[in-house]
């Protein structure tokens, strides 16, 4: 009941940022994360494509609706009312997302133990194809979902970032 992350990444800590340091531009903002923070990271961005400029994944748990720790985590949060659940699955917001017009870049590692069952990424796809959105989905051979994974692409990452953010 006291763990609001969503208010905290998108109200809290902008406005602490601001405060604390006058030379940000808080208004102009990139937003990445992996596996749930990921998922968390696409779910954040298409609910507000006013305050993020572009948005990245390593691995995201993409269709939490549809994978066993996604309906763990929204029957223990927001109970058994799975119609209810859509509002916190990326692949459910971004069918109804028409305000995207920057690449999604999501890199997977294709020896991801959890890539099948769990993180659906392909469900995702699917979903952004449908609905027009862009995306780059990056199959990764020979990597899981591990650090390492992600220290070996954060470059692509920071670049994928800093394209949009420099044109803002």
């Amino acid at each position: 009941k006291n763990w609001r992350m969503y208010d905290y990444v998108v109200k809290e800590l902008p406005k602490v940022l601001s405060d604390n340091f006058e030379q940000l531009n808080t208004s102009c903002a990139s937003i990445f994360g992996h596996s749930m923070g990921g998922h968390g990271a696409l779910t954040i961005y298409l609910k507000n494509t006013d305050k993020y400029k572009s948005v990245s994944a390593f691995a995201p748990i993409a269709n939490p609706i549809n994978c066993p720790w996604g309906q763990k985590a929204f029957s223990n949060y927001l109970g058994t009312t799975k119609s209810e659940w859509e509002e916190y699955d990326a692949t459910f917001l971004v069918k109804k997302c028409n305000t995207v017009s920057t690449s999604i870049l999501i890199d997977q590692g294709e020896d991801d133990k959890f890539l099948a069952e769990q993180l659906l990424a392909g469900n995702f796809e699917e979903a952004c194809k449908s609905a027009g959105v862009p995306l780059t989905l990056r199959m990764q051979p020979g990597y899981d979902h591990s650090f390492f994974f992600i220290a070996t692409f954060i470059d692509d990452h920071i670049a994928h970032h800093a394209q949009f953010l420099k044109s803002a």
